[in-house]
């Protein structure tokens, strides 16, 4: 879809949304602000995943706050912070006519100032599929970021999309683990026409490599095909979606059938499990997941 159409897709709404770079500046706009308050925690490179999300946040929320930060501390040694898309300019443009009230963009420095020590760690739900992957600095660095914006922020709700699944079951521990008085909601998953999950990542993808990155949710719609056509053999499923990535040459960091809930293995199905995919093509490191529902269940 292209820029023009989906700035169609929302009217600017109220007065003109201001970009505030620190903490106190937003506090006090936020001060009188009407509630319920609902907050996109973003790293930019807007796409219609983060458009349906503030969406979403609009027809919900008396109050919505986008923040946009590419935060450092998620990105391991050899990632790409220094190459990931920052394109502030469209970004804004495309949060005021999808109806944000207010942009918060702040500094590193603002975020992180000189003698900040504080990290959150999640064990269990972090450990596995992309803190394996990754290592567990990045959902120790994923939570810490958020805790920090829900605490600034004050939002009553916060929207996060179920490509991230990990990343969204992660921040609902945290919430609840730390009696935060915030609803964390989590939106389906936005698709091109080929279903390829839209991502920030994608715009590294040539256009050969983005034709191979398709194969990801073949093989994804492949294990699902494999537990909705009767089978209950996780390993079954997990072989049917490996096959599939083959066919496209391409090797994944990890392709799971697992517990929605707790991302634990599962072998035997008997209710609905998350088939998750990490892999990198060219240069782009793709994540995705659909829920595949057992036979004559219905779908969660």
């Amino acid at each position: 879809m292209s820029e023009t159409t989906m700035l169609r897709r929302a009217a600017p709404v109220g007065e003109t949304m201001p970009t505030l770079r620190t903490i106190a500046e937003l506090r006090e706009a936020l001060r009188v602000a009407a509630p319920p308050i609902g907050l996109v925690p973003t790293m930019g490179a807007l796409h219609e995943g983060h458009l349906a999300l503030l969406e979403r946040a609009r027809a919900e929320c008396a109050t919505v706050v986008m923040s946009l930060f590419v935060n450092p501390s998620q990105f391991g040694a050899g990632e790409d912070l220094a190459a990931y898309p920052r394109e502030e300019e469209r970004d804004a443009r495309l949060a005021a006519d999808a109806g944000v009230d207010v942009l918060f963009a702040p500094s590193s420095e603002e975020m992180y100032p000189e003698g900040f020590a504080t990290r959150i760690h999640l064990g269990g739900l972090g450990d596995t599929l992309e803190g394996a992957a990754r290592g567990p600095q990045h959902f120790d660095a994923v939570a810490t970021v958020v805790v920090k914006l829900l605490n600034i922020v004050g939002p009553q709700i916060a929207y996060f999309g179920q490509k991230d699944a990990q990343q969204a079951l992660v921040v609902k521990r945290v919430a609840a683990d730390l009696d935060m008085p915030v609803s964390i909601e989590v939106c389906p998953t936005v698709r091109a026409a080929d279903g390829l999950a839209l991502s920030s990542r994608n715009a590294y993808l040539t256009a050969q490599e983005r034709v191979r990155a398709t194969a990801l949710y073949r093989a994804l719609r492949a294990g699902a095909e494999v537990v909705a056509g009767g089978s209950r053999d996780g390993a079954a499923a997990r072989a049917a979606a490996l096959a599939e990535l083959a066919l496209a040459g391409i090797e994944p960091d990890y392709l799971e059938v697992v517990d929605p809930a707790t991302l634990v293995p599962v072998e035997r199905v008997e209710v609905p499990v998350l088939i998750a995919v990490a892999a990198r093509v060219g240069a782009a490191r793709l994540i995705d997941n659909v829920v595949a529902t057992p036979a004559g269940q219905e779908p969660r």
